[in-house]
C-alpha cells in the first residue's frame, strides 16, 4: 500500500486514490492545505495498484514521445482571445476544436469563493472559466474517475493541467485499460504551486484589509499592465484592487508543495501530447511577434497525436517554428529551488496564521523593509571590495 514518509515523493494528483476500487485511500491536508494519501487499512486489500499507478519519478511513461518536441511560438489569430488568455492563446484553439467535435474539456476553474478545481466544460462558455493562469494547485476531487467514464463512453477528452497531473492521469488510463485513443493531454511549464487554503486565506486578508468582498480575480491582469507584468488584480464591490503580495510570496519559492522541488519533468520528455507556457524570450526569434505585449504561447509538440492535434488547429493560429535553443526556459531544465526557510514558514503559519507569514517573509511590514536594506549594504559593500 502507498505510504507518504517523504513528502517530497508526493505530488497529490489523486491517481491512487481513483485507482483503488475499495475506496480504501482519501486525500488528507498537512499543516499547509497539501493533499496527500491516507490508507484506511480495514478497507485495504493490498493489491499494490496504489503504489503501481504513481507516476511521480524519473520512470514516468515516455513511449510515446517523439525524439524531439516540434517547438512553436503560438498566438491565436482572434485578439480577443489573445487579450482574455494568458499568453497567446493556444490552449483556446486546442480546446476549441475538441468542444467542435462533441468532445468534453477538463481545466481549472472556480467553485465557491473562488477555489481552484479542476472542472468539466461542454461548450466554449463553460471552457473560458478554464483561460489565464491559476497560480494555486487545482482541487482534483473525482476528476480522473470522470475522465475514465468519458473516454469509456467513446467521447473525444481533453486534459489540461500541471505536468504531475497529467503524468497521474495517463499512468490511471494505462493501468485501468481505459480506451486511450480519444485522449488529449496538455501540460503546462509549471513554476511550482502553492495550496489552496494559503489562497483562501489570502483572500480572506485583503476582504478584512479592504472592507469590502471579492468578485472576480486576476492573477496577471495583463489587460491593464501587459503580458510581462505579473501583478494580481480584484473586482470588489465597489472599485478595483492591484498588488503583488502573493506574486511576491510566489517567487520566493516558500509556499510551493514539497515535490516542486524534485519535480521529475522539467524537461523536454513531457508526459503530455502538446505542453504549453509563455514564449519568454520570444525577441531571440522573430522581434515582430509580440510587439503589443499582448503575448505569445511556447508551444511543444510532444507525440504524434500532438502533432495531428497542432495540424488541427493550424487554421484558427499564426505560428513559427523554434528550437530549444531560442526558446530556453528555467523549468524545462531544472525544478525551482525551494526558499531555505520553508519548513519556517509552515510552522509560522500553523502557529500563527497567515498574516503573520505575509508580513515575515512578504514584501509588507518591517521584515521586508529590513530585508531591502540590508540587501543594500551587501551590494554597496561588493560593489566596494570590486573597486
Amino acid at each position: 500500500m502507498i505510504q507518504i514518509e517523504n513528502k517530497e515523493r508526493c505530488c497529490g494528483c489523486t491517481s491512487c486514490v481513483s485507482v483503488c476500487s475499495h475506496g480504501a485511500i482519501t486525500m488528507r491536508a498537512d499543516g499547509l492545505g497539501f493533499l496527500y494519501p491516507e490508507v484506511d487499512k480495514d478497507l485495504c486489500v493490498d493489491c499494490g495498484l496504489c503504489d503501481k499507478v504513481c507516476a511521480f519519478d524519473e520512470n514516468y511513461d515516455k513511449s510515446s514521445n517523439l525524439p524531439d518536441p516540434d517547438i512553436y511560438a503560438v498566438r491565436h489569430k482572434k485578439i480577443s482571445e489573445v487579450e482574455t488568455s494568458r499568453s497567446g492563446a493556444m490552449f483556446v484553439a486546442l480546446s476549441d476544436y475538441v468542444l467542435e467535435n462533441g468532445g468534453v474539456v477538463y481545466g481549472a476553474g472556480y467553485t465557491g469563493h473562488f477555489r481552484v478545481t479542476h472542472k468539466r466544460a461542454l461548450s466554449k462558455e463553460e471552457r473560458d472559466e478554464f483561460k489565464g493562469s491559476k497560480y494555486v494547485q487545482s482541487f482534483l476531487g473525482d476528476t480522473f474517475k470522470n475522465v475514465c467514464d468519458d473516454l469509456r463512453k467513446g467521447m473525444i477528452v481533453m486534459f489540461s493541467g500541471t505536468p504531475c497531473q497529467t503524468s497521474g492521469l495517463r499512468s490511471l488510463v494505462k493501468l485501468k485499460r481505459v480506451p486511450f485513443d480519444r485522449l488529449y493531454v496538455c501540460d503546462i511549464v509549471c513554476h511550482g504551486v502553492p495550496s489552496s487554503r494559503l489562497w483562501e486565506d489570502y483572500l480572506n486578508y485583503l476582504e478584512r484589509k479592504e472592507g469590502k468582498r471579492v468578485l472576480k480575480v486576476n492573477f496577471r491582469d495583463k489587460r491593464r499592465f501587459g503580458w510581462k507584468a505579473h501583478k494580481e488584480s480584484f473586482e470588489l464591490e465597489g472599485g478595483y484592487y492591484t498588488c503583488t503580495y502573493y506574486t511576491y510570496l510566489f517567487y520566493q519559492h516558500i509556499m510551493f508543495r514539497h515535490s516542486c522541488a524534485v519535480c521529475p519533468f522539467t524537461n523536454y520528455i513531457r508526459p503530455s501530447d502538446i505542453t504549453i507556457a509563455d514564449y519568454w524570450g520570444w525577441e531571440r526569434l522573430d522581434k515582430n511577434l509580440n510587439t503589443d505585449d499582448r503575448g505569445v504561447s511556447l508551444v511543444l509538440v510532444n507525440s504524434a497525436k500532438g502533432q495531428d492535434w497542432f495540424e488541427k488547429v493550424k487554421k484558427d493560429i499564426d505560428y513559427v517554428r523554434s528550437d530549444k535553443e531560442k526558446c530556453w526556459q528555467a523549468h524545462l531544465s531544472k525544478p525551482s529551488e525551494m526558499h531555505p526557510d520553508r519548513e519556517a514558514f509552515e510552522q509560522d503559519y500553523k502557529l500563527h496564521g497567515f498574516e503573520y507569514v505575509m508580513r515575515k517573509y512578504g514584501n509588507i511590514g518591517w521584515h521586508y523593509w529590513m530585508r531591502r536594506v540590508m540587501n543594500k549594504i551587501r551590494r554597496m559593500v561588493r560593489k566596494g571590495f570590486v573597486r
